[in-house]
């Protein structure tokens, strides 16, 4: 199992600290260099091992980056530390956007990214808790991450713990039964603790979500299921700063955070086919380009 990296974990530390402490200004622009450099990463990642769902990675980075670097109570140092937030991603096939962030949080060192996809690598093509540090549970199979958290903020409750639960899904996904019979029962038992993230970026692999099985409108239909809705811009940092807050009516709070599939890169913004692509040498070149690096 990777282990976490002492020199990562202290930037981590120190610019988290400095993010907490700016203005909303400074802290946005801080919050997005972080997400760039950390897409011009992934990106490179993908190439390097010719696998990866790159669009999906880039619509979720900048949520994943606020989480990680700004709301998140965890400690990179000591993963499973006892009464740390629990992060469930359930799309877990964007596993290329968490396994960046967790490296440039410092959970394992940077070098490690260069083995993604390879043989007997533990950064696979899904999250494995067993072999990565800040990974809660395996995902992959689409409508199981929320169960699954829905089963961790259950547990929290009945210790008496305030610990957040936050899971991330696709919206795709939410088309998978499963989670609706959770949402169910987070309504049911207002779980205030628990923080589902709707990465709205309206593409699914080979289609819009909305021809394949519509969705709308989300955010009724999950305010139908007893849940404090909130619908915002999920590549505004600020905005999503506001929506990751704590619970304001003791019940479980849902963001549709609205994305675009393959952002930052001009030529794979809300193109279906980057759901799984792979760029060429001048397309990362270009995409770097774009990016900043």
């Amino acid at each position: 199992m990777l282990t976490s990296d002492p020199a990562g974990v202290t930037a981590w530390r120190e610019l988290r600290a400095l993010i907490e402490s700016a203005e909303p200004e400074k802290r946005a622009e801080l919050l997005r260099h972080t997400a760039n450099s950390i897409r011009r990463d992934d990106i490179q990642m993908i190439a390097r091992a010719g696998l990866g769902h790159v669009g999906g990675d880039l619509s979720v980075t900048d949520i994943l980056v606020t989480l990680f670097f700004a709301v998140l109570r965890i400690d990179p140092a000591d993963p499973m530390l006892p009464d740390r937030d629990r992060f469930v991603l359930s799309k877990g096939h964007c596993a290329g956007a968490l396994y960046t962030t967790l490296a440039h949080s410092g959970f394992f060192p940077m070098p490690a990214l260069s083995t993604f996809m390879g043989p007997l690598s533990e950064l696979n093509g899904h999250p494995n808790r067993n072999k990565v540090p800040g990974v809660e549970t395996n995902t992959g199979p689409l409508g199981h991450g929320l169960p699954v958290a829905v089963g961790m903020a259950v547990g929290a409750a009945m210790n008496g713990s305030d610990r957040r639960v936050v899971v991330v899904l696709g919206d795709g996904e939410m088309q998978e039964g499963s989670n609706w019979e959770a949402l169910m029962t987070a309504g049911h038992r207002r779980l205030e603790h628990l923080l589902v993230i709707v990465d709205r970026n309206r593409l699914q692999q080979g289609a819009r979500t909305e021809d394949t099985n519509s969705l709308e409108p989300l955010p009724e239909r999950l305010t139908s299921f007893g849940l404090e809705v909130r619908e915002v811009d999920g590549h505004d940092y600020l905005a999503l700063l506001e929506a990751f807050g704590p619970s304001t009516t003791g019940r479980a709070v849902a963001v549709v955070a609205n994305t675009i599939k393959g952002k930052g890169v001009s030529f794979m913004e809300d193109r279906v086919e980057w759901h799984h692509k792979v760029p060429s040498e001048e397309q990362v070149g270009l995409a770097l380009a774009e990016l900043g690096g």
